[in-house]
Parts: structure tokens; sequence; C-alpha cells
């Protein structure tokens, strides 16, 4: 298959999303992190300035969405030990404190905030069961060493 030289690539805002930032993020989990985060828990839109400008805020709320569930749906067909090993390689990248980051997400459980609207309700529980589960297991590893293993 060839290309003609005066054929124009088609920008969308999910490959734009995608080529400039998301593919950025080492770890599906922080995918995960960073999509949820660009969205507005009052409205369930996703904002993204730079996407919004170029794409307009409908198109660029849908790719940011797609983008969100996609990411969701890749960390969830990890098996538990690819799953960990994902959150371990995110966790790496926090300072301070892994013990107490484990504990306050038990306790707080700020990570239900990651689930995107679209996932059934089966993707759900077992995206929570998961992640509980992992973050026991990382929570009394970060403890058997009896310091604090913050790096």
């Amino acid at each position: 298959m060839s290309t003609r030289p005066n054929q124009v690539w088609q920008r969308t805002a999910s490959t734009d999303l995608w080529r400039r930032t998301v593919s950025q993020i080492p770890s599906v989990f922080g995918r995960l992190v960073y999509l949820s985060s660009l969205r507005d828990n009052n409205s369930g839109q996703y904002l993204h300035d730079g996407l919004i400008s170029v794409f307009g805020e409908e198109e660029a709320s849908r790719a940011l969405a797609i983008s969100h569930e996609r990411s969701f749906l890749e960390w969830l067909g990890f098996n538990l030990e690819q799953q960990k090993a994902d959150l371990d390689l995110y966790l790496s990248a926090i300072e301070g404190s892994k013990r107490r980051l484990l504990d306050t997400w038990l306790k707080l459980t700020p990570y239900r905030n990651l689930i995107p609207a679209s996932a059934r309700d089966a993707d759900r529980n077992l995206y929570l069961a998961d992640l509980e589960l992992l973050l026991e297991i990382l929570r009394n590893e970060y403890a058997v060493s009896g310091k604090d293993r913050s790096a």
C-alpha cells in the first residue's frame, strides 16, 4: 500500500490525545489517574483546554471518554501479576511514603473515581476487587521490612 506525498494525515482529537499525552504515561494505571482527573465530577464531561481549543468541547470530551474507557479495559485485561507490576510502576513515580499512600487509599478509596462512567457493573466490581486485593498485598509488602520504603 503506497501513500501519496500530497495525502494529508487527518488529525482527530483521539489521535492527538494519544500521540501527545496519553502514550507518554508509562503505566496504564497512571493513564487512568490522568484521564479521570480531566473529568468534571459534577457534569461527567471531560475537560482539556488544548483539545477543546482545537477540536471543540464535544469532540474533546468524547475522545477523552473513549481513551478513559480503553485504558480501564486494558488494565482489566491484565492478570493480577501484570496489574501489580503496572501499579508498582505507577507508585514508583510518586514521592513520599508508599505505606502512608496505600493506607490512605484503603481508607479514602480515591481509586473508585478512576472508573469511567460507561463501565459495566461487572467490570466495576472486578476492578474494585482486584485493586483492593493489590493494595492490601502492597501495603503488607511495604510493612514487612519494618522501615519506610519510600523509594
